[in-house]
């Protein structure tokens, strides 16, 4: 568990300090704002879809803890180039990840790297950091919303 927790600090710190993806997309086509009230973080999506609604590319840009900044980055790595279908999936899977409804380790998923974020159910307080990005990718996708509330 210790090996696990020292992997998962490493992560968080290096996305944080060097995001993926970290830009305003020019060209985008969807966009939404997401923000967290209760502690401030504040991140834009930009999505561009290809033709076929493929995720062509991604970015995101703002401000929040490492935890929410961390968890953008990987969200972009993970869902460029993915069918919309997916990414939801893999927001859905991902949140009930951090809420502790799904075990990475025993149920099936599709979170490979993302699972590392499984520590996040352990601090409540945290959740709403670690799910911010993929709530605004989610009103980004729909765009019924242009803002969204953690609250």
């Amino acid at each position: 568990m210790a090996e696990y927790n020292e992997l998962y600090q490493q992560v968080i710190l290096e996305h944080n300090k060097k995001p993926r993806n970290f830009q305003v997309l020019e060209g985008a086509d969807h966009y939404a704002l997401g923000k967290n009230p209760l502690c401030g973080d504040q991140f834009a999506v930009y999505v561009k879809l290809a033709e076929d609604g493929t995720i062509e590319d991604i970015g995101f840009q703002g401000q929040g803890c490492a935890i929410s900044k961390a968890s953008a980055s990987l969200m972009t790595t993970n869902v460029k180039g993915k069918p919309q279908a997916e990414a939801r999936q893999l927001g859905s899977e991902f949140q009930k990840m951090v809420t502790g409804e799904l075990n990475p380790k025993t149920e099936e998923n599709h979170l490979g790297k993302l699972s590392i974020f499984e520590g996040v159910k352990e601090y409540p307080a945290r959740v709403k950091c670690a799910t911010l990005a993929w709530h605004t990718l989610e009103a980004a996708l729909t765009g019924q919303a242009q803002e969204v509330s953690t609250e």
